[in-house]
C-alpha cells in the first residue's frame, strides 16, 4: 500500500473530518517533511491559524491510540505521530494491528477537498452500485472534459474500505483488457493461470480464486462495450461490482449515471480552489463570465486555473478577452475544416496554455501525444548530457504545472484524451510532423525488437507498459515504418501474446504482419516469408497443422527463390516443415527433410554450431518415434557431446538432451543407464534453476515413472507426490501437467492394489484434461483409457 493511501485509511479509522484529513495527509506526506505549516496552509488555500487548529484536533483524536502524543509539545507531537505511523506502516508490532491491505491500482486523484461540485453524483453512484452490479458513468451529449474518470477515481479512493477484495482499474484504450486482469491478479494475489489455457479459462480461474471481499472493477474510457467489456466480465455476483466510464450511451438496460457540466456555483467553487480567492473577489462578475464561457467544464476550468496561477498579474477581464479571441480563431478553423471537432471551452483554455510553453515543452507535448491513451513510460534519466536532461526535466515540469500531463508514478505519465487530441493537432500543423512521427516509430520498433519469441514472466512484466504504444504504431502509424522494420511491431505484438498462451490475441497481429508486408512489399520479399513463418508457428502451437503446413511450404518456396537453396534461413524453413510432418505422424516425409536440414547446416555453419545440435536432436526424436533406437541413440549422444562442447556442462539445455537420451534408454529397457541420466538432469536443473521450477518437476516425474516401470514403488511414490505438489504450486490445480501427475500417481496406486486411493485421482485427472485440452486430445484419450483399465481391474 502506498504511504498516501495508508494515511487516508488511518484518517478514516480515526474518524477525521474531511478538513482534518486534508491537513493530516498534507502534513504527513513524505515530500512535505521540510515544509512549514504556513506553506502547507497556503497550498490548501486556508490560513495558517486554521491549519494549526486542524492539526491540534488531529493530535487529539490520535492520542486515543497513542497516549504519548498528549504529553508532547506541538513539534514533538508531529514527530511522535510520524514515528508511530511509520512503524505501523512497516509492520511494527508495538502498535495496534494494521488493517488488511486492500489491493488496488487506482490512478492518482486530485485531493478530495479540491474535488468539488460532484458530491451528489458520488452519493448517487454508490447507491447505484449497491443495488446493481454494473453502472456506467456516461457523459451527457457525449461531451469530453466533464470529469468522468476523475469521478470514478474519487469514488474508488473514497470507498476503498468497501472493497476488501480489491479495486482493479482497467484502461479500455490500453492493451487487451484480459491481459490487464491477469497481470493484476498475478501481481496482487500471485494468481498465475497456466499459459496453455484459453483466455476465458484463465480469467475464470482468476475470478474463482480472487481475494475474498467485495471487488470493484473499473473499465475506464469504454468506446465499445461488446468488445472491451463484455468478454472479460466476472460471473454475475453480489461481490463483484463493475463501474464503466464512457462518452457513449449504452443499452438502457445498463444502469447509468449521466454526468454533465458543473453547476455555476460548483464551477466557481472549483475555480476558487485553483486561484487566489482575493483575486477572484476583486472581479467577481468576470469570474462568473469566465466559468460560463468555459461551459462549466471541469477540465477547461482546471486548465484556466493553472494558467492564471502562472500569471499572477493578469486581470480576469484581460483573460476573458484572450479566451474570446481564441474562440474566434477556432471557429474559423472549424468552419474551414468540418472534420475538425473542438470541445469549446477546453480548446480555448488549451490554446492559452500552449502559448505559455517554451519550444521544448511544446515539442515534448506533441511527442507524448503519439503514444496511446494509456500510461506512458517516459524517463529522462538515461540522457547522459546533464544540460539536456535538465531541459527535458524543465519541459515536464512546465507541462505538469499547466495540467497538460498527469503524473502517475515515477517515470509514468498520462494525457487526457482531449489534450492529447489538441497536441496532435498542433503537431500536424507543424512543418516537421512527419520527421517527429518517423523518429517516434523508430523508437517503438526498438522496443518491438526486444520482445523474445518466448518471453518469460520478467519479460512480460517489463514490456507490458510498452504494448499499447506499440499497438498504436501498428494501427495508426504504420506508414512511417521503414521497409526493413515493417513487420517488427506486428511480430513483437504477436510474440508477446503468443508467449503467454493468448493465441486469440496474438493471431490478428501476425495476420496483419503478413497483410501489410504483401501490400507494401509485394509477394517476392523476404519479410513475407518471415511473417508467414511466424503465423504458421502460431497455428502449429494451437494444433492447427493443416493451416500451418501450406504457410510453411509457401515460406520455403519463397526463401529458396530469394536466397537460393544454400542459406541458413532456407534450412530453418525446411526444419519447420519437417516438424509439421513429425507432429502429424508423417515420418517418411519428415525424415528426408531433417536429413537435408542437417546436411545444409553442417555445410553452411560447420559441425560446431547450436543449430546443428538441434538438427541432430530432431532427427533422433524422429528415429525414436519409429523405434529405430540404435540410430536415435547415436544422434542423441552426438548432439549431447556437441552441446556440452558449445555451452559447457552447466547449462539448462544440457538437461533437455540428457532427458531425451534417458527416455530412449527407458524405452529400450536399459533402466540403469536411464536412471543415471535422469538423475543427472534433475541435479543439473536443481543447481541451475532452483527447487521451485517446472523443469525440476518434469525431471522428478521422469525419475518417478522410471522407478514405477521397474516396480520400485516405494521410491516412485514420494517423487510422484513431490512432483504433484510442485506442479500444483507453480501451475495451479487445473493444469494439464497436474493431470499427468495425478494420472501417474493413480497408476501407481492401481499397481499396488490401492484402488480406493487411485480412483479419485483418475477422476480428477480426466476432468482436468477434458476441461483444459478437450475430449479429443491425445492426452485426454490416454487418461480415459488408463481410467477404463483401472475400473476393469478394480471391479472385475
Amino acid at each position: 500500500m502506498e504511504w498516501a493511501d495508508f494515511l487516508a485509511n488511518e484518517a478514516a479509522t480515526n474518524s477525521l473530518s474531511p478538513e482534518q484529513t486534508a491537513a493530516f495527509v498534507e502534513r504527513l506526506k513524505t515530500e512535505n517533511s521540510g515544509k512549514s505549516e504556513a506553506k502547507l496552509a497556503s497550498e490548501l488555500n486556508i490560513g495558517a491559524a486554521a491549519f494549526k487548529k486542524r492539526m491540534a484536533e488531529v493530535y487529539d483524536k490520535f492520542a486515543k491510540s497513542y497516549p504519548e502524543l498528549a504529553t508532547s509539545n506541538s513539534r514533538g507531537k508531529l514527530e511522535k505521530l510520524r514515528a508511530c505511523l511509520t512503524n505501523k506502516y512497516n509492520g511494527g508490532q508495538d502498535v495496534r494491528p494494521t488493517i488488511k491491505e486492500i489491493h488496488q491500482n487506482i490512478p492518482p486523484a486530485v485531493p478530495f477537498e479540491k474535488f468539488v461540485g460532484r458530491e451528489a453524483e458520488l452519493e448517487k453512484l454508490h447507491e447505484q452500485l449497491q443495488t446493481s452490479w454494473q453502472v456506467a458513468i456516461v457523459a451527457v451529449a457525449g461531451m469530453g472534459g466533464v470529469g468522468k474518470t476523475e469521478l470514478a477515481t474519487q469514488y474508488a479512493k473514497q470507498h476503498l474500505q468497501n472493497y476488501q477484495g480489491g479495486v482493479c482499474w482497467l484502461s479500455a484504450q490500453a492493451i487487451d483488457i484480459g491481459s490487464q486482469i491477469l497481470i493484476f491478479a498475478e501481481l496482487k494475489f500471485k494468481l498465475i493461470a497456466p499459459d496453455d489455457w484459453e483466455l476465458a479459462d484463465r480469467l475464470r480461474y482468476c475470478w474463482q480464486n480472487w481475494q475474498q471481499g467485495e471487488v470493484l472493477l473499473v473499465f475506464d474510457d469504454v468506446t465499445d462495450y461488446k468488445t472491451q467489456v463484455q468478454p472479460y466480465l466476472p460471473p454475475e455476483s453480489t461481490r463483484f461490482k463493475v463501474l464503466l466510464t464512457t462518452r457513449l450511451g449504452f443499452d438502457r438496460t445498463l444502469p447509468q449515471l449521466p454526468l454533465g457540466v458543473l453547476k455555476p456555483l460548483a464551477a466557481m467553487k472549483l475555480l476558487k480552489s485553483l486561484v487566489d480567492r482575493e483575486r477572484l473577489k476583486s472581479e467577481p462578475w468576470v469570474a462568473r463570465e469566465i466559468c460560463k464561457f468555459l461551459g462549466y467544464l471541469p477540465l477547461a476550468l482546471e486548465l484556466v486555473g493553472r494558467y492564471l496561477d502562472t500569471m499572477p498579474d493578469l486581470s480576469l477581464e484581460k483573460l476573458l478577452k484572450r479566451l474570446e479571441k481564441k474562440r474566434l480563431e477556432h471557429e474559423a478553423i472549424a468552419k474551414a475544416n468540418p472534420l475538425m471537432r473542438y470541445e469549446y471551452g477546453v480548446a480555448e483554455a488549451f490554446a492559452l496554455s500552449w502559448e505559455q510553453l517554451d519550444e521544448k515543452a511544446q515539442s515534448l507535448g506533441c511527442w507524448l501525444s503519439l503514444y496511446a491513451l494509456a500510461d506512458i513510460p517516459f524517463s529522462v534519466e538515461g540522457i547522459k548530457d546533464d544540460e539536456e536532461q535538465e531541459l527535458w526535466e524543465k519541459a515536464i515540469a512546465e507541462l505538469r504545472k499547466l495540467h497538460l500531463i498527469q503524473w502517475q508514478s515515477k517515470g509514468i505519465y498520462r494525457l487526457h484524451p482531449l489534450i492529447r487530441q489538441f497536441f496532435q493537432m498542433k503537431l500536424d500543423e507543424s512543418s516537421n510532423a512527419d520527421e517527429v512521427k518517423t523518429a517516434f516509430v523508430a523508437q517503438m520498433v526498438e522496443v518491438a525488437k526486444q520482445i523474445p519469441q518466448q518471453p518469460n514472466r520478467e519479460d512480460i512484466f517489463n514490456l507490458t507498459l510498452h504494448i499499447p504504444h506499440l499497438a498504436e504504431v501498428a494501427t495508426y502509424l504504420s506508414q512511417y515504418l521503414s521497409d526493413e522494420d515493417l513487420i517488427a511491431p506486428f511480430t513483437g505484438l504477436g510474440w508477446f501474446y503468443q508467449g503467454q498462451g493468448l493465441y486469440q490475441q496474438a493471431e490478428p497481429w501476425l495476420q496483419q504482419g503478413v497483410k501489410i508486408a504483401e501490400n507494401r512489399l509485394g509477394l517476392e520479399h523476404l519479410n513475407i516469408a518471415t511473417s508467414l513463418n511466424n503465423l504458421a508457428a502460431l497455428h502449429k502451437s494451437t494444433g492447427r497443422y493443416s493451416e500451418a503446413e501450406p504457410m510453411y511450404k509457401q515460406a520455403l518456396e519463397l526463401t529458396k527463390r530469394l536466397l537460393g537453396d544454400d542459406h541458413p534461413i532456407v534450412a530453418t524453413s525446411l526444419n519447420n516443415l519437417a516438424e509439421i510432418y513429425r507432429y502429424t505422424g508423417r515420418y517418411s516425409e519428415a525424415e528426408p527433410l531433417y536429413l537435408q536440414v542437417l546436411e545444409l547446416r553442417q555445410h553452411l555453419l560447420g559441425d560446431n554450431h547450436l543449430d546443428v545440435t538441434n538438427s541432430l536432436n530432431n532427427l533422433a526424436l524422429l528415429y525414436s518415434s519409429t523405434k529405430r533406437y540404435s540410430e536415435a541413440e547415436l544422434l542423441f549422444q552426438q548432439a549431447l557431446k556437441l552441446k556440452k562442447h558449445l555451452l559447457g556442462d552447466n547449462h539448462p539445455d544440457i538437461a533437455i538432451n540428457l532427458n531425451n537420451l534417458a527416455a530412449l534408454y527407458k524405452s529400450t529397457g536399459r533402466y540403469t543407464e536411464a536412471e543415471s541420466l535422469f538423475q543427472q538432469a534433475l541435479a543439473l536443473r536443481r543447481r541451475l534453476l532452483g527447487d521451485n521450477h517446472p523443469d525440476v518437476a518434469a525431471s522428478l516425474n521422469n525419475l518417478a515413472t522410471l522407478y514405477q516401470s521397474t516396480g520400485r514403488y516405494s521410491e516412485a511414490e514420494p517423487l510422484h507426490l513431490e512432483t504433484l505438489e510442485l506442479w500444483k504450486r507453480l501451475l495451479g490445480d487445473n493444469h494439464p501437467d497436474v493431470a499427468t501427475s495425478l494420472n501417474n500417481l493413480a497408476g501407481l496406486y492401481c499397481s499396488t492394489g490401492r484402488f480406493s486411493e487411485g480412483e479419485p485421482l483418475f477422476e480428477q485427472a480426466l476432468a482436468i484434461c477434458e476441461r483444459t485440452l478437450g475430449e479429443g486430445h491425445p492426452d485426454t484419450i490416454m487418461v480415459r483409457g488408463n481410467y477404463a483399465r483401472f475400473l476393469r481391474e478394480a471391479y472385475r
